[in-house]
């Protein structure tokens, strides 16, 4: 790992904020969401700093927060050696803040840093442990993209008894929860259900997100369904007792199916056609694929738990001391 290391009465030891951004190819609004993030923050504290986490980016995101972050200590860099994914983003860069109050926003805008000045009051004089950002509508998308949030929160919710509809990554930790956090054994990480789960106190504001000024989203179809089936498998059992339930369903199907099969060639009447037979067979063999990929998935998880990898892996590094 490649590290820039300054003075160290250049660089704030123990800021009382950290805002933590995590980047993928952000080239053409990152600078925009920095200016913007710094000018509240100033507001807010004398201390504070902002992480931002290159998760291998392909454009000239590195570059651009890096003329920055040259003429602004407080701002430090992480770049990862290839995309690890969002969530160990967010991990890495939990993992090196150091303010007693740790903000999580997005990189593009779509995350108001002006409710920064209310989630930090509510940390600071009501004693909230946490305080989520919460959307009051969705910006415009897909329709896909909307049937896909819609069918998750919904499975979410049935199997983990997590409602997380409106919920976000732009949240607002205290210490004693990013400490916790950042000890959790799994690597497997799905940190917008996590951080609910813990239980800490806990209040929200909510916000109206912005369009993306520059480009479309990151995600495409493909990994929104990965994400979703994975924060699902991380969270609940029940989609494995699921296959349970429908195998024990198909038994008594098929004897109820065997016994008249049974009667009819013993009073001498024939089953015309195939098409009941097709029919079970496409049926059967159906559930048979989809519970074999609900076990892969969850014996996949479990092969990640086991090889014991990090996270992540960081390429270099700018502004931290040494």
């Amino acid at each position: 790992m490649t590290s820039v290391s300054v003075s160290k009465d250049a660089v704030v030891s123990n800021p009382c904020v950290s805002l933590v951004i995590p980047v993928y190819n952000e080239a053409h609004g990152i600078r925009e969401t920095l200016e913007a993030a710094e000018q509240v923050l100033r507001e807010i504290s004398d201390d504070y700093e902002i992480i931002v986490v290159d998760d291998g980016s392909t454009d000239q995101t590195w570059e651009c927060v890096r003329c920055v972050a040259d003429r602004d200590r407080s701002i430090r860099l992480i770049r990862f050696t290839r995309n690890f994914g969002k969530d160990s983003a967010i991990l890495a860069g939990l993992k090196h803040s150091r303010g007693e109050g740790i903000v999580v926003m997005d990189g593009d805008l779509q995350h108001p840093p002006e409710i920064l000045r209310e989630m930090v009051r509510l940390w600071r004089e009501e004693g909230y442990k946490v305080v989520h950002g919460v959307k009051e509508r969705r910006q415009e998308e897909s329709f896909f993209h909307r049937l896909f949030a819609k069918i998750f929160y919904g499975l979410m919710r049935g199997f983990s008894g997590y409602d997380l509809k409106g919920e976000t990554d732009y949240k607002l930790l205290d210490r004693s929860v990013v400490d916790r956090y950042v000890g959790f054994p799994e690597k497997v990480r799905f940190f917008r259900g996590l951080i609910p789960w813990m239980g800490f106190k806990d209040t929200s504001v909510a916000f109206s997100p912005t369009n993306r000024k520059e480009g479309g989203s990151r995600w495409g179809s493909f990994a929104l369904v990965r994400l979703g089936v994975r924060a699902i498998c991380a969270f609940s059992s029940i989609p494995m007792q699921v296959v349970s339930i429908l195998g024990g369903f198909m038994f008594i199907a098929s004897l109820m199916l065997g016994f008249q099969t049974l009667y009819m060639k013993l009073t001498g009447r024939a089953v015309e056609g195939f098409s009941t037979v097709i029919l079970l067979l496409l049926f059967i063999g159906s559930i048979l694929m989809v519970s074999l990929g609900l076990i892969g998935q969850y014996l996949s998880m479990i092969y990640e738990e086991v090889k014991d990898r990090p996270a992540f892996v960081i390429d270099k590094t700018l502004n931290f001391e040494p």
